[in-house]
């Protein structure tokens, strides 16, 4: 098994996206990127923790590529805004790719290249490319929101 770590917004919908692939044998939510210890959700929302709320994605490599699973954080968020996603902002919305592996970076590098020189987004794309750190699990009641609520998503497509 491998992990990948991503940031694209609220945790809740970014979760449940990747939760529906084959090939992911489990999610948790949290807060990863940050400098405080141990944060609580609460204090990730006062935009002083340095944390982005994250999703870390364990995967069989068997089963579905790191690829696979960037091609929908591309898809599913747009990496054009700065700190922000939807009516949600701060820097703990900000969009990133936490890498575990020179491999992963080298992925995640490629992928934001190619779609730079596609031009798929009309604005430069602001997705940090950064080394996983420590990832502390949110809270409970975090985990799997949307999927014990009976909701499909709460994600922005782009």
């Amino acid at each position: 098994m491998e992990k990948a770590t991503f940031a694209a917004g609220c945790f809740w919908g970014v979760e449940a996206t990747f939760r529906q692939m084959p090939g992911v044998i489990s999610t948790r939510v949290g807060y990863t990127g940050g400098k405080t210890e141990n944060p609580t959700y609460k204090e990730v929302c006062t935009d002083r923790t340095g944390h982005a709320e994250a999703v870390e994605v364990e995967f069989d490599p068997a089963k579905v590529r790191y690829a696979d699973l960037l091609k929908v954080f591309w898809e599913n968020h747009d990496p054009t805004q700065v700190n922000r996603q939807g009516p949600d902002w701060g820097s703990q919305y900000r969009s990133a790719i936490f890498f575990h592996s020179p491999e992963q970076q080298a992925q995640a590098q490629a992928a934001k290249e190619s779609l730079e020189k596609a031009h798929r987004y009309s604005k430069p794309i602001a997705t940090q490319i950064v080394p996983a750190v420590t990832f502390y699990p949110a809270e409970d009641y975090h985990q799997q929101y949307l999927e014990r609520r009976g909701l499909a998503s709460c994600h922005i497509s782009s």
